[in-house]
């Protein structure tokens, strides 16, 4: 039995001796390193892409939460009005110039949009845009990103249909276009300020049409909406910020009964219309 033993232990030690001078791994062990790294990264990657996506809303909250800040500054600084929905994207007139992207700003300690130059405007690492959000090459829109910039949030433009008309002290001439009074927000944790936009035209406007300009302006209405962010449950949504400061996200703000061809909503939907009409 001891003979035996004593053959066993020199065969192990002279297996062991063989494989610690072979200096290197058969093509068996590689596959199965391979197959282990493989295993291991399928697990982990799906896991560190959620906690990128969940990065990402958190840091779109936080940005929504820093332009409500500057919108209640603003409004206690003029009379409790809110700025104009649209910037110089649109160029309407004189109003355009006190557009939000614009006016805002100054109050973060940024500059506004139109000081930026062309092929320079502001991007995903700036307080202007959506960190999630992806903007396309200039060949698939109606207009040239890369040289005008785009918007991947927007102001809630039914916030524009106010009976009130802001006039320029000594202004006699033809009014600008209104802006809203906020004292006149019934629900301001209803109402939408601004929201997440949609940037990818193939989407659609509203995910049901294709739209060429999307991302072009930087006060828009429901079907601009965009999901894009990711929450812990695996769904997707877009964040809306309301007129109280308070963000939120949401799977959708179209509703059931909305007909598909609507551009505006009802004039007494309380989530885009400050009061009831």
């Amino acid at each position: 039995m001891s003979d035996l033993h004593n053959q066993d232990s020199v065969h192990v030690r002279s297996v062991v001796s063989a494989y610690a001078h072979r200096g290197g791994f058969t093509m068996l062990e590689m596959l199965i390193v391979a197959a282990v790294i493989a295993l291991l990264a399928a697990m982990f990657v799906p896991s560190l892409a959620r906690a990128r996506a969940l990065a990402a809303l958190a840091v779109c909250q936080s940005r929504l939460h820093h332009w409500g800040q500057a919108f209640v500054v603003y409004a206690a600084e003029n009379n409790g009005y809110y700025p104009h929905a649209d910037g110089l994207d649109r160029d309407k007139g004189p109003a355009d110039r006190f557009g939000w992207v614009d006016v805002l700003p100054p109050i973060l300690g940024e500059r506004p949009w139109r000081d930026h130059r062309l092929f320079h405007k502001p991007g995903p690492d700036s307080i202007f845009q959506c960190p999630a959000a992806r903007i396309l090459p200039d060949s698939r829109y109606r207009y040239r990103p890369s040289r005008e910039g785009y918007f991947s949030y927007a102001m809630n433009s039914c916030l524009e249909l106010d009976e009130d008309c802001w006039r320029a002290p000594g202004d006699d001439g033809v009014p600008m276009p209104s802006f809203l009074k906020t004292c006149r927000i019934v629900q301001p944790g209803r109402v939408v300020l601004l929201f997440d936009q949609l940037l990818d035209p193939q989407r659609g406007y509203d995910g049901k049409e294709p739209y060429r300009k999307t991302g072009k302006y930087c006060g828009s209405y429901p079907k601009a909406f965009s999901i894009r962010h990711r929450r812990q449950d695996d769904k997707l949504g877009g964040t809306i910020l309301y007129c109280d400061g308070h963000s939120e996200w949401t799977d959708s703000v179209w509703k059931p009964s909305w007909p598909a061809e609507m551009e505006v909503p009802p004039r007494d939907d309380p989530n885009w219309f400050p009061y009831p009409h």
